[in-house]
């Protein structure tokens, strides 16, 4: 008896003893610190968040659950993919131009010609149907490269940044007389001759697009001096040129788009391996690095990453369709309020820029949907350079039927020193859209336009030519959408005041 009195006396002392024990630890635990801070509520990451993209993210006093990690870095890759195809689409847009010129059979130093003029055949984005185009690569990674231009060009070179080198021809140092240009590489050291207009790039293939003006509808007469008097040689050869390689390519089925699935980061990875390492600046490197593109290495993505590859290259393609169809950006459009018409150039720069920053989605677009790059197309250059508006929804801002008929009157007096034209495109190559006509569009050197009473012309956009508008007609086709293009090459300052405003896409309603 005395043992069990001397056991539960003993129990209940260490009853006790921890009841006490544990009052001094939660007393210590709710003991405000010493040394404490006012702490802002947006400081601290609570035990359970939610949001709309990733669903409930967790965490414990801070620290992210597994599961919360997983999501983060799915989330992560994912955005870096979207954001690279957004970054480096220039890049990866004049890559599949010097593979697709493979394709049509010219080699680097190769001049391209569409002697026939374009048609959609060849898959070419936003490409123009009644001026011959000439191009070629020149590839400066042995040695700087020789250019003869011959007199009335018009063109550029762009790097394989897709970024401007030098005007040549009429806005370029020749002023349209013709010349002799010296393309320098990143790589050269040697002594720089003279007598040549020297431009130097930052990579190592380079691509030189060119047209010729048709004057009184003489096409082979506009593309002599290109057959006879274009040529690029390397500079060792300076004093016995070799005969320039010519490639014919009108009607030729070849692809000059760059891909917008997984196989895009493939193109990508094969610029990054034989540019120049600084091709791109270290943010984007670094960007590129992160889902596994990084030069030396190979692009060997496993099955996670090539599933969140997938779905990030889908996200920047619908991004990058978005910005280019739909733009938000209201200095975009050049008649705010009153037309649809719009433009990539909203700060009137070829390097996209407004004052100190860069417009992403000006840069997006452009290069998204046309190719060839140089301040003739953005800057004031009255009666010089180009200008161009984009055509994508009708009057109250909806997308071109191709089942329907449309009318566009543009008002006497189109301030185009040269001339004007409208193309219509395909909305999903952004190249010439299929139809039974060859040109694709109608230009103001046609023989057959015919403009109003008031001297303003209307043109019709329809799968079947309205009876007697024949010579104003541009095909379109049932269940097929489509955009188009005006330009204006010699732009006057009537379009650059926007004193002269073209109408918009107005639906003709068939009795």
């Amino acid at each position: 008896m005395k043992l069990l009195h001397q056991s539960i006396t003993l129990s209940l002392l260490t009853a006790l003893t921890l009841s006490l024990s544990g009052c001094g630890e939660e007393s210590t635990s709710t003991k405000e610190p010493k040394y404490k801070a006012n702490v802002p509520s947006g400081v601290i990451t609570p035990d359970r968040v939610q949001t709309d993209l990733l669903g409930e993210l967790r965490f414990r006093d801070g620290m992210p659950s597994k599961e919360t990690v997983q999501k983060s870095y799915d989330f992560l890759d994912t955005a870096r993919a979207s954001e690279t195809f957004l970054n480096t689409l220039p890049a990866v847009s004049i890559y599949a131009m010097f593979e697709g010129m493979k394709e049509g059979g010219a080699q680097p130093g190769d001049l391209i010609l569409m002697d026939n003029l374009m048609d959609a055949h060849t898959l070419f984005l936003t490409a123009q149907t009644t001026t011959p185009y000439g191009f070629a690569e020149i590839n400066v990674k042995d040695e700087p490269m020789i250019v003869d231009m011959p007199p009335l060009i018009l063109g550029a070179i762009d790097n394989a940044s897709f970024l401007h080198v030098t005007d040549i021809g009429i806005t370029g140092p020749d002023a349209g007389k013709g010349g002799k240009y010296l393309i320098v590489g990143p790589d050269y050291k040697g002594e720089i001759p003279e007598g040549y207009n020297v431009a130097r790039t930052k990579t190592y293939r380079n691509w030189i697009f060119m047209r010729a003006y048709v004057k009184d509808g003489d096409i082979k007469g506009s593309i002599k001096g290109l057959q006879n008097t274009f040529n690029i040689y390397p500079l060792s050869q300076a004093a016995n040129p070799p005969k320039q390689v010519v490639v014919s390519a009108s009607g030729k089925k070849f692809n000059t788009i760059h891909s917008n699935d997984i196989t895009y980061f493939t193109e990508l990875d094969n610029i990054v391996q034989y540019e120049p390492e600084d091709i791109f600046n270290p943010e984007t490197t670094g960007l590129l690095a992160a889902i596994g593109i990084k030069k030396g290495e190979k692009f060997a993505p496993d099955a996670r990453m090539k599933k969140l590859l997938t779905d990030g290259v889908a996200i920047g393609n619908a991004t990058a369709r978005s910005i280019t169809f739909r733009p938000r950006n209201e200095k975009a459009f050049y008649y705010p309020g009153k037309r649809q018409w719009y433009t990539p150039f909203s700060g009137e720069s070829s390097e996209f820029r407004d004052g100190a920053a860069l417009v992403l989605d000006d840069r997006t677009m452009f290069h998204y949907y046309a190719t060839g790059i140089t301040p003739a197309m953005a800057k004031p250059m009255v009666a010089k350079g180009s200008a161009y508006a984009i055509g994508a929804h009708d009057e109250n801002g909806e997308y071109l039927d191709g089942a329907k008929t449309y009318a566009v009157t543009l008002p006497k007096d189109v301030p185009a020193a040269a001339f004007w034209s409208f193309m219509v495109y395909d909305n999903q190559t952004r190249s010439i859209l299929e139809t039974d006509q060859k040109k694709g569009g109608v230009d103001s050197t046609s023989p057959t336009l015919k403009s109003n009473a008031d001297g303003s012309t209307t043109v019709y956009f329809s799968p079947t030519a309205p009876e007697g508008k024949e010579g104003n007609w541009i095909q379109t086709m049932p269940g097929k959408g489509y955009n188009v293009l005006l330009r204006i090459y010699g732009p006057l300052e009537a379009w650059f005041d926007r004193s002269w405003m073209p109408g918009d896409f107005v639906e003709v309603k068939n009795d």
